[in-house]
């Protein structure tokens, strides 16, 4: 089936909801052959208010399956295990919408075509469950809708006549005056002139506030144009030009496939110290030289997920492997001990560590969704190296380090080795 022909039943659908008829838009939703993620998810919306379970739960399944960062699918699954009574369960599709957010206050899917807000909500507090209204579906983008409608390309054939003396072509044009000494420089190809900018990765959902503020999802990638003072980045995204903070920003290194290379006047703006950090697992940072201990500290604490406080950091002397606590007093040394463009640094814990090589097992897979996770199996014995947090664990497992749910998990009784 193509794209056309999935959008136009796409549309359709939408329209029986919007007329009252949900079983029609069932039926259609369900006739398409290649179901993307949203449209599974307004499948299994549609048996959900049916009160159908077991057809919404496997809808669902779909589309988180296609999209595993669709925290709202996350979300309506929740609320289809509560109605099954697996509470478990429910909880943990819920942490799982929760996690999705990404320490944002909600996610607004209206520029994804669905008129819905998730909102996180206050944690020690007991809510009534919370239902998408029906009728909420995911829409078709509005733009290829429009370009469905059949349209006369080829228009009325029109005659004409060639201006050159000697044109004897019956085809139809005739040919054209000929220029002498036409310049052979190609065209530039349009997907370079994006690249007027440096790329970056967007790490965060930012909802603009103003109309010179633009919004941006996770993942998307954008052009910065100018970084201010203030820390707002001039960007570029879908052709538009907006405002958006740049800590919510993070380089990213495209290689084009080009016989040479793009020049960007403003690259010496993003000149920047990279900053390796070594923990139980590690991380790099992008900052400007010559930065104090306390932003440095701050940045690694955020990249962490760890209080400032408990974190100690060390580096090694130009010519020395002794590794040195880092001070106020030591921030000359330590930058000066930078070496193309490149830092090292090692971090380690100073209070808050639970007992160490405590063993747990997996009740269930959990797939990492960043570098910092770590992904496991059901049944893997993972080792507890420290506690982060009331919900989340640092663990090692076959052979790699990383930070976990604490309810994935419980204590292992007796002597089992890791999967």
């Amino acid at each position: 089936m193509s794209f056309v022909s999935t959008l136009r039943q796409w549309d359709e659908a939408v329209a029986c909801v919007e007329q009252r008829d949900p079983d029609s838009a069932l039926r259609i939703f369900l006739n398409i052959e290649e179901k993307n993620s949203k449209i599974a998810f307004n499948i299994g919306c549609l048996y959900l208010n049916n009160d159908e379970l077991d057809e919404a739960e496997k809808a669902f399944d779909g589309s988180i399956g296609k999209d595993e960062h669709l925290a709202v699918a996350f979300f309506q699954r929740g609320v289809t295990f509560y109605k099954k009574e697996r509470f478990e369960e429910s909880l943990l599709d819920f942490q799982q919408a929760f996690k999705q957010l990404r320490g944002n206050q909600l996610i607004d899917y209206k520029p994804l075509g669905l008129r819905y807000k998730l909102y996180a909500c206050e944690k020690q507090k007991l809510f009534p469950l919370v239902e998408i209204r029906v009728g909420l579906l995911f829409k078709p983008n509005k733009h290829y809708v429009a370009e469905l409608e059949k349209k006369d390309y080829l228009g009325k054939a029109k005659v004409v006549s060639s201006i050159v003396p000697a044109d004897e072509f019956s085809g139809f044009a005739p040919l054209q005056p000929q220029v002498d000494n036409v310049p052979s420089t190609p065209k530039v190809p349009e997907v370079l002139r994006v690249f007027e900018g440096a790329p970056h990765t967007v790490l965060y959902e930012f909802v603009p506030e103003t109309k010179e503020e633009l919004a941006v999802l996770p993942g998307n990638i954008v052009f910065v144009l100018q970084k201010g003072a203030d820390n707002w980045a001039s960007v570029v995204f879908n052709e538009k030009r907006g405002l958006v903070p740049y800590n919510f920003l993070e380089p990213l290194d495209i290689v084009t496939m080009t016989s040479k290379p793009v020049q960007t006047s403003n690259a010496s703006q993003f000149s920047g110290c990279i900053v390796k950090v070594h923990f139980q697992f590690t991380i790099a940072i992008s900052i400007a030289p010559g930065q104090p201990y306390g932003v440095i500290l701050q940045m690694i604490s955020s990249k962490l997920k760890l209080p400032a406080s408990t974190l100690t950091l060390r580096f090694a002397k130009e010519g020395s492997d002794e590794r040195m606590i880092i001070e106020d007093s030591e921030m000359e040394a330590v930058w000066n001990s930078v070496k193309d463009g490149r830092l090292t640094l090692w971090c380690s814990m100073t209070e808050g560590k639970s007992v160490p090589h405590e063993k747990v097992v997996a009740l269930y897979s959990y797939d990492s969704t960043t570098p910092e996770d770590l992904g496991f199996k059901q049944g893997n014995v993972i080792t507890v190296l420290s506690k982060v947090n009331d919900e989340w664990l640092e663990g090692q497992c076959n052979g790699k380090i990383g930070i976990f749910p604490s309810t994935f998990v419980k204590a292992l009784n007796g002597d089992q080795k890791c999967k």
